[in-house]
């Protein structure tokens, strides 16, 4: 199991930071990893920071391929998944971990130990058996699978927040899980009511 599930699992969450918000890059963005994304924060402390992107879909793999390469299921079952199961998006997570998938999820389902309850309604599962169960058409009501995640060293990400790197925005499971990712960036902003072409790197937060 990954080190930042553990670090979840530990409880060790401080009030005043950002877990449960969105970040979103400022169109300024000199980091190529980041330009123009949007990252939903399951965890932030004195400790460090991490999370997922959750607008940018990889080009690699679809989930019904992902199922097969991880012997989930067999190759001939791909095509008779349940409809759900087989629309899930695969989202590039981050850049750290790129090889392991985290299913960010609703809070409705509740795996094993390994999943974590995050804020606002949002889960975290990183094993096999949330996939076996959304194969089987049974799981969380709604979900993404992210492959890697984003993460920032103890004080990093609030450095950058300083730095006017990042804007702030409430998550909600209607944006979250909506397919429509070259979209979320724009609306991402919307959300907090900014025009991006007003927006500059000088701009302070919203």
């Amino acid at each position: 199991m990954s080190m930042v599930i553990e670090r979840l699992k530990s409880g060790k969450r401080s009030e005043g930071y950002l877990e449960g918000q969105m970040l979103v890059a400022m169109p300024a963005m000199d980091d190529e990893r980041f330009a123009r994304t949007v990252v939903y924060i399951c965890a932030h402390s004195a400790e460090g920071a991490w999370g997922i992107v959750v607008n940018r879909r990889s080009r690699r793999v679809r989930f019904p391929e992902l199922l097969v390469q991880l012997d989930v299921i067999k190759q001939d079952d791909a095509i008779r998944l349940p409809e759900r199961a087989a629309n899930i998006e695969v989202l590039r997570g981050g850049p750290v971990e790129r090889g392991r998938g985290f299913m960010l999820h609703t809070a409705d389902y509740r795996g094993d130990a390994s999943t974590v309850k995050l804020a606002d309604g949002f889960a975290v599962t990183a094993t096999l058996d949330i996939l076996k169960t959304i194969a089987h058409g049974e799981g969380p009501d709604k979900a993404v699978l992210a492959l890697g995640y984003a993460g920032w060293g103890p004080g990093q990400l609030d450095q950058e927040l300083q730095a006017n790197g990042w804007l702030t925005v409430d998550a909600d499971e209607s944006f979250i899980f909506n397919p429509d990712q070259d979209s979320k960036y724009q609306r991402a902003l919307k959300k907090i009511g900014i025009d991006p072409a007003m927006l500059s790197g000088e701009a302070g937060h919203a």
